[in-house]
């Protein structure tokens, strides 16, 4: 047994304080085990943080396992670093992950999203590589409620501020707004960097007697418990956890970046990790069970911002812009240089031991010492699995039936709506605060395209990245949904020019400990996995965000994100989704089905919530990215553009809309003209191309066995719909581009 000082037990802490802390019986009755004795708070403090679901994954880490991580191109599979590797040639590598910022978003929308930003570009650099994109993935309640307009404000403010301030360019994302996030906002970070291979650092603390210095920013009382509080549901309360809520400096990260790619130069590091949940504590015992070894740690000598901090506060403090760094013995002089040059804090206050033990001391006074094996995700943290149980409310779904919903629809007025629906009109309110052109390798601007490419400097290659997840279609079947999540991403990315190579992803769901939510969730991973392995793209990592839940709303529908990366190896086939010139031909690559179900236009113009996930076939989908392909490496193409929310009317009208063109389409016979319209049936998409190329294309289709509709031509900037006058691109250009923005600006 450590000799603590008798004051560490003067009051043996009992079961109830681990309850108040998060913790449940048999977990505590498992810490004593591992420790042979009584915890001490500081060490209860530690444990509740190290098994909360934001930091073990207790609850979900058996359905983890089941997705694909192996590939050709995977240089670190998921668990292995902070961020997932993989190979993009020419001697480069690319770190990318996507994590969630809810809990603090929610509470307090600025600071949660511009920390959130923050933390997920410290995963990146943190392993060597300079990020060189960021995305986001947002999801907010009904945007007629003042509620809502103020969390939007604050996230994209939030996520400006601070990707602007640190000059990574924020360059693609999503937003949906529904009733069910009205408590539970969702805000999604991704961070995509590029390193040389071979020149990653690992978070791992290996080497007995090696020094640990604490670098970057100092500690303060922001963030303590945030890892739990992001752990449990939100409730009136939440207001109170504003202390779990960090603050971030965007400049202090710049330098610490800088700082940080500069002291790997110098081959002095062996082992770096970013404090994000849990602060110390998590780095501490990380880099520890990885490599087997030990940390003596003076708590006393950590740079404290507040006089008289508790050993438990600077263990647990989430304070933003620091980092734990492992250095060779007798080489620190060589790093201190370089974090004194930018002017930030490089303070020694561990040394790497053996044996596998933390030793927390204050003052020679020994607070703590635990296991780091014992805290880790895949050490001794607890492992469930819970009850699942089939949603009640797809009683609902199974009611659905077409021949219910009227074809008599007023579709000139539901065309108008639906341009003006949130979920599909223009989110240019919200992007324009961001700096997508920093680093001058964005190449969306002028040339919108379904993923944002990101031009890589020195070679002809690119990266094309997206993130995606229709909620409706996972609430409706989270099976198909998430795998349709994944294969739209990699649609995008195909539409783009690319070739989708890995994901990432968000999983975002309510409480795991009600069953019908723990079945979306084991289902999700099910679809996940299977469109995985149909395409090719291991997971390489990500995030669990369980808890999206309150007592009067009920959990989110389930939203798992994710986050695609795509590569080009010739820049010169990035594909734009705008048309280009009047008198080019349109074409449909897929086939129109009479579907409506989950879809905009049933959902929102209509009002029916409760319908099947749309018409989905993943070997369908799969053989269709393929002809695509083909069809964009034969350079016939002026643009493509993916089928998605809205249906293929939405898909022509954001391809006109860019130029200020039109098109003139025909319907199809024996689809109802809703459903040819506004349908959202997947594994489809819209090609233009010049009206000498129609042959090569059609010989192209053909030869691919690939089915596909001739709809129409291009024009000056009329709608026509079966050669009658529909529309002017000008009567949905406003609804379109200020819808939001209009809502926005309008005060209830």
């Amino acid at each position: 047994m450590p000799n603590f000082a008798s004051s560490n037990f003067k009051s043996v802490e009992n079961l109830e304080t681990a309850l108040k802390l998060g913790l449940i019986a048999e977990e505590y009755e498992k810490i004593k085990e591992i420790l042979g004795r009584e915890p001490n708070f500081t060490e209860l403090s530690i444990f509740s943080v190290m098994w909360s679901e934001h930091c073990s994954y207790k609850n979900s880490i058996i359905w983890l396992k089941k997705l694909p991580k192996k590939g050709s191109r995977i240089l670190a599979e998921a668990g292995e670093e902070n961020a997932g590797l993989v190979d993009i040639g020419d001697g480069l590598a690319c770190a990318f992950k996507i994590e969630s910022h809810n809990h603090p978003s929610a509470i307090e929308p600025y600071q949660g999203a511009a920390t959130g930003v923050g933390g997920i570009n410290r995963d990146i650099f943190t392993m060597g590589a300079r990020p060189i994109a960021s995305l986001n993935s947002l999801r907010f309640g009904n945007l007629d409620l003042d509620k809502t307009k103020w969390l939007v404000r604050g996230v994209a403010k939030g996520i400006g501020d601070y990707g602007n301030s640190f000059g990574v360019p924020t360059v693609a994302g999503e937003v949906y707004f529904d009733d069910c996030y009205n408590v539970n906002p969702l805000v999604n970070a991704m961070s995509i960097g590029i390193v040389e291979k071979g020149k990653t650092v690992s978070a791992t603390s290996q080497g007995l007697g090696n020094p640990v210095f604490i670098v970057g920013s100092a500690t303060g009382k922001d963030g303590i418990h945030g890892a739990a509080f992001a752990s449990k549901d939100i409730s009136e309360d939440s207001a109170k956890d504003l202390p779990s809520v960090q603050v971030g400096d965007p400049f202090q990260e710049k330098l610490l970046l800088e700082a940080t790619l500069e002291a790997i130069q110098t081959g002095a590091i062996v082992g770096m990790q970013d404090m994000g949940a849990a602060g110390i504590t998590c780095s501490t015992s990380e880099m520890s069970a990885k490599s087997g070894a030990g940390m003596k740690i003076w708590l006393d000598k950590v740079p404290m911002r507040q006089a008289n901090m508790k050993p438990f506060e600077i263990l647990l403090s989430e304070s933003q812009e620091r980092m734990l760094v492992v250095v060779e013995k007798g080489r620190e002089a060589e790093v201190e240089k370089v974090f004194e040059k930018w002017d930030l804090h490089c303070d020694l206050i561990a040394e790497v031991t053996d044996g596998g033990m933390l030793e927390y001391y204050m003052h020679d006074e020994l607070v703590a010492s635990v296991p780091a094996e014992c805290l880790v995700l895949g050490g001794g943290a607890p492992v469930y699995e819970r009850e699942t149980k089939v949603p009640s409310y797809f009683a609902e779904i199974n009611k659905f039936s077409l021949a219910d919903i009227s074809e008599n629809q007023d579709l000139k007025k539901a065309a108008l709506a639906l341009a003006a629906e949130p979920n599909i009109a223009s989110k240019r309110w919200i992007y324009e605060q961001y700096d997508s052109m920093v680093q001058t390798n964005t190449t969306n601007t002028n040339a919108p395209a379904d993923a944002a490419v990101i031009r890589i400097k020195g070679t002809n290659k690119a990266l094309a990245a997206k993130v995606d997840c229709n909620p409706y279609y996972v609430f409706a079947d989270p099976f198909k949904g998430t795998a349709i999540a994944v294969s739209e991403a990699a649609r995008n990315v195909v539409c783009s020019g690319g070739e989708p190579v890995a994901i990432t992803n968000c999983l975002n769901f309510g409480n795991p400990y009600n069953p019908e939510v723990y079945y979306q969730f084991s289902e999700s991973i099910m679809g996940m996995r299977e469109a995985c392995l149909r395409f090719d793209t291991p997971v390489t990592g990500g995030n669990v965000s369980f808890y999206n839940q309150s007592a009067d709303g009920g959990a989110v529908m389930p939203t798992p994100s994710i986050g695609m990366l795509g590569i080009l190896d010739n820049i010169d086939l990035k594909t734009t989704l705008s048309f280009q010139k009047e008198g080019d031909q349109i074409y449909l690559i897929g086939s129109s089905k009479n579907d409506i179900a989950s879809s905009q236009y049933l959902i929102k113009y209509l009002g029916v919530k409760y319908s099947p996930a749309p018409e989905f076939n993943l070997d369908e989908e799969y053989h269709m990215h393929q002809s695509i392909k083909k069809i964009i490496s034969s350079g016939l193409t002026n643009s493509v553009h993916d089928v998605s929310d809205g249906g293929l009317f939405i898909t022509l009208l954001e391809s006109a809309i860019q130029n200020k063109l039109g098109f003139s389409i025909r319907t199809k016979e024996g689809i109802r003209k809703d459903a040819f319209l506004f349908g959202e049936a997947q594994s489809r998409a819209v090609i233009s191309i010049s009206k000498d190329k129609v042959n090569a294309l059609e010989n192209i289709l053909q030869t691919c066995n690939q089915a596909f509709e001739y709809l129409g031509e291009v024009t000056q900037g009329k709608i026509l719909i079966d050669g009658a006058d529909f529309l002017n691109i000008e009567d949905l250009s406003s609804p379109y581009l200020n819808s939001i923005g209009d809502k926005m600006e309008h005060q209830n």
